[in-house]
């Protein structure tokens, strides 16, 4: 659903970061690492110590750069394997340190029960799912299927609890923070079901048509 608004993030308001970091002659994956060390950074040193609204600033903060390294890429007319892999792959490291660093904030609250620890493990529930909702999209393009759709994409969960959380510290509700989490944690399982069924039936076309062209031989199974 925020996809959309990636274009004129990156190529409007954030655009004289663009230009300035070029001229500085900074690399697109140098604003992916440094964005996502200040995610981590922000999201595993103040949420453990309950300054969530600190941390929500700092992750703030440093996301952008996910729209900005993009964005110098395309100006520089630049089409890297690398940089699309190395995206990717700190994208996962950022997630996690979000909702990691809420899980560690629910373990260390001072007044631990029985709702902390089902909001600790709802938090890794989110963590978990949302690698695999991006796992079962490269994976199936990996294998020349298509696994996009679903209601929970990056953005979209990246946004809703961040936004949730600042907005719960701000205003001392944390139930904001809670029911996002309950929602996130449907949403993603119900992405990833929506992916598997939709690749199941991609696979199941793919395979009678490969039985089709050669009768007798099987097509063949690929792990990971």
């Amino acid at each position: 659903m925020l996809e959309r608004f990636k274009e004129f993030w990156g190529g409007t308001v954030l655009f004289p970061f663009v230009r300035l970091f070029l001229r500085l002659g900074i690399s697109p994956d140098a604003v992916t690492l440094v964005g996502t060390l200040g995610v981590c950074a922000g999201a595993l040193i103040f949420f453990p110590q309950g300054h969530l609204l600190i941390g929500v600033l700092v992750i703030t903060a440093f996301v952008f750069s996910d729209l900005i390294d993009g964005r110098m890429a395309r100006e520089l007319g630049r089409k890297s394997r690398f940089g699309a892999f190395w995206d990717s792959t700190l994208d996962r490291i950022g997630d996690g340190a979000v909702f990691g660093g809420l899980a560690l904030y629910f373990a260390g609250l001072t007044d631990h029960d029985g709702a902390s620890d089902l909001y600790l493990c709802l938090a890794l529930w989110c963590l978990v799912m949302g690698s695999v909702t991006s796992y079962a999209r490269a994976r199936a393009e990996s294998l020349g299927m298509d696994a996009k759709g679903g209601i929970a994409e990056r953005s979209d969960r990246l946004v809703s609890i961040l936004v949730m959380t600042g907005l719960s510290a701000i205003f001392d509700l944390p139930v904001l923070m809670y029911v996002t989490l309950w929602v996130l944690a449907a949403a993603t399982a119900y992405t990833v079901v929506f992916r598997v069924a939709k690749v199941y039936r991609q696979a199941r076309e793919l395979d009678a048509a490969d039985a089709a062209a050669a009768p007798g031989e099987s097509a063949p199974e690929t792990h990971s």
